[in-house]
């Protein structure tokens, strides 16, 4: 794959328009969450569809040099499930230029106030119109959890349904403010992903939280017409319901690091070293550490 660090990051002057205002900025940081205006033209987003379809079907531009032991990949054998499919702007091409559009990285360096943006991760995302998939319920959780080994409290996530995406979907939907909750104590379990702990758990959690921060437990469902997307803070809860429409919800989960963004040690309280996926395919440090600015798998998206 080639580096994309030679790409020139400016904007036209109607891209410019649709960058976050101050007042939006300002309402991130209060809110923990943000939807865009339309970054994406219709052209686009049904590229992304079809170019979803070719990759079920098999296409694939490059495939990983190795698996990860907890990457997301979903293969046909795995049935009617919610499917994920991590590192599909590694693995596709025609994916991967779109994610990569410089308007993308510099609405959210806006709302992170970087200088510089770039993938951290991607994930292909299609939830099957079947109401009683109990995978399509994705439980309540928020990023920064499973990003023990990054140094950056700025992170965030943009959110890109294909389409239309509201609660009938099963659309994202973020706990309001919650990225300004403090945390009840240190239970290291967090790190483990959600797929790994029990749903009633993580409900639990939230709720204690909310009590602990005297806080309101306010549920806002993104509704996103197409081309547009949502951005959430790394520390916002969020989750998403069941789809009970009658077609599938196509999107991806892109992930996001600003410039500072490095590799730290953590281990949990039980002596488990804690990994990320990144860390057995990106190259390493001049200490030998795993580089989270490799181009190969996070290129720069945009830098001021």
């Amino acid at each position: 794959m080639t580096s994309h660090a030679s790409t020139p990051f400016q904007l036209t002057a109607s891209e410019r328009e649709l960058l976050p205002s101050d007042e939006d900025v300002a309402q991130y940081a209060a809110h923990g969450w943000y939807l865009s205006k339309k970054l994406l033209t219709d052209e686009e987003t049904e590229t992304l569809e079809a170019a979803g379809e070719n990759f079920y079907a098999g296409h694939r531009d490059r495939t990983l040099p190795r698996h990860p032991p907890k990457i997301a990949y979903w293969e046909p054998d795995q049935g009617p499930v919610q499917r994920h499919n991590d590192y599909i702007h590694y693995e596709d091409d025609t994916i991967g230029r779109i994610l990569r559009k410089p308007l993308i990285g510099a609405v959210a360096a806006r709302l992170a106030q970087a200088d510089e943006i770039r993938v951290f991760q991607s994930t292909m995302i299609y939830k099957p119109p079947r109401p009683g998939e109990q995978s399509n319920i994705v439980p309540w959780h928020f990023d920064r959890h499973y990003w023990s080994t990054c140094s950056s409290e700025d992170m965030l996530t943009a959110f890109i349904p294909f389409h239309d995406c509201d609660e009938e979907l099963g659309t994202i939907t973020m706990v309001d403010g919650s990225h300004r909750w403090k945390e009840t104590g240190g239970n290291d379990e967090t790190s483990l992903h959600f797929a790994e702990r029990e749903r009633a758990q993580l409900d639990q959690m939230l709720q204690e939280n909310a009590d602990f921060n005297n806080a309101e437990l306010r549920k806002i469902p993104m509704n996103i017409p197409r081309g547009h997307m949502s951005f959430h803070h790394c520390r916002t809860y969020h989750g998403s319901g069941a789809n009970v429409a009658d077609r599938p919800r196509r999107a991806i989960s892109l992930h996001l690091q600003d410039g500072p963004n490095h590799y730290q040690n953590f281990r949990r309280s039980d002596g488990e070293q804690v990994a990320y996926n990144h860390d057995v395919l990106v190259r390493r440090t001049a200490s030998g550490v795993p580089d989270y600015s490799d181009p190969e798998f996070c290129p720069v998206l945009w830098r001021s």
